[in-house]
């Protein structure tokens, strides 16, 4: 078995309170992959990070895939797609990222990273039209960017370019997930285990050589905060991320997809003050408000429409 579903089988209309969840649970996976990010690049060089980050949750996932008694396609332009996205999805975006994070701070980097739903628009817009483009849905995209910036404080938006090359490379990593939501629309057929686990493992495959001649990982000492860090982030913000990313990407489309980078920042504010004691900015709650109807004008399905 290749994980492919048989054709002659209609697929079932999704629930859509089903994927909504789903859509807020992949925001709180991938919300909490910056702290795991930040504690990890204390000790673990952004790298090797990443290199172990990707290996690890590959694994995973080809042993689930065993477990379950499929196995990975075995057609090399499968795997061609595969290596595609492994770099807009997970190579190119999380090396940057983690290497930003050692400069770039919290409510920069959330506002950057927050911009991937609009790059998602603009590529489907100019480029590939493969989702229908609406007012309604242009909308929803600046709602979530004016309330992502409401949340986290208008203030953050003085730390706006006094880091050029970090902040740069965040905004290569978004444009990069952009392209990787909409690319992702080639594995539609596929169990999106399948997507999920080969991207990584080819991931792993241009990473872990990098790795091994830049950072000399066995040369290094790894705090254990640092090692748990790497733990979380790789079963949880990867492996199981990435199964839930690319359902999505096939029953809410690449744009409603990508607003999850929106969600991520009100989940992440209400993380930091539950159990670190943060205090909420005075807009937080105008913010949230705007996020929500910001991703609901974007994932939910106007009247009369199938």
């Amino acid at each position: 078995m290749t994980g492919f579903s048989t054709p002659d089988r209609p697929a079932s209309r999704p629930d859509l309170r089903v994927e909504l969840a789903l859509l807020l649970a992949l925001a709180t996976l991938w919300g909490a992959s910056y702290s795991f990010i930040r504690v990890g690049v204390e000790t673990i060089p952004p790298l090797t990070l990443i290199a172990a980050r990707t290996s690890i949750a590959g694994a995973i996932l080809l042993a689930v895939i065993r477990w379950r008694g499929l196995s990975l396609p075995r057609e090399r332009a499968v795997w061609k797609r595969f290596l595609v996205q492994a770099c807009l999805n997970s190579v190119f975006p999380f090396t940057l990222i983690a290497w930003a994070e050692r400069t770039v701070d919290a409510g920069t980097a959330a506002i950057l990273n927050a911009t991937t739903p609009i790059f998602a628009f603009l590529l489907t817009f100019l480029l590939t039209r493969h989702e229908a483009m609406s007012l309604r849905k242009a909308i929803g995209v600046f709602a979530g960017l004016g309330g992502t910036v409401l949340v986290i404080g208008v203030g953050a938006v003085d730390g706006l370019g006094r880091d050029l090359p970090a902040q740069a490379a965040i905004v290569f990593a978004t444009v990069c997930y952009a392209g990787a939501a909409i690319f992702g629309r080639v594995f539609k057929g596929l169990d999106p285990i399948m997507p999920a686990a080969g991207s990584l493992l080819c991931g792993a495959a241009v990473l872990l050589p990098v790795s091994l001649a830049v950072d000399r990982p066995w040369t290094l000492a790894p705090s254990w905060d640092s090692l748990l860090a790497l733990a979380g982030l790789s079963v949880f913000s990867t492996a199981l991320a990435f199964v839930l990313y690319f359902r999505l990407v096939h029953t809410l489309g690449s744009v409603p997809t990508t607003a999850q980078a929106y969600l991520r920042v009100p989940i992440g504010v209400g993380i930091g003050v539950l159990t670190l004691g943060e205090t909420l900015e005075p807009t937080s709650l105008a913010g949230c408000a705007a996020v929500v109807v910001g991703v609901a004008a974007m994932t939910i399905p106007a009247r009369g429409r199938s």
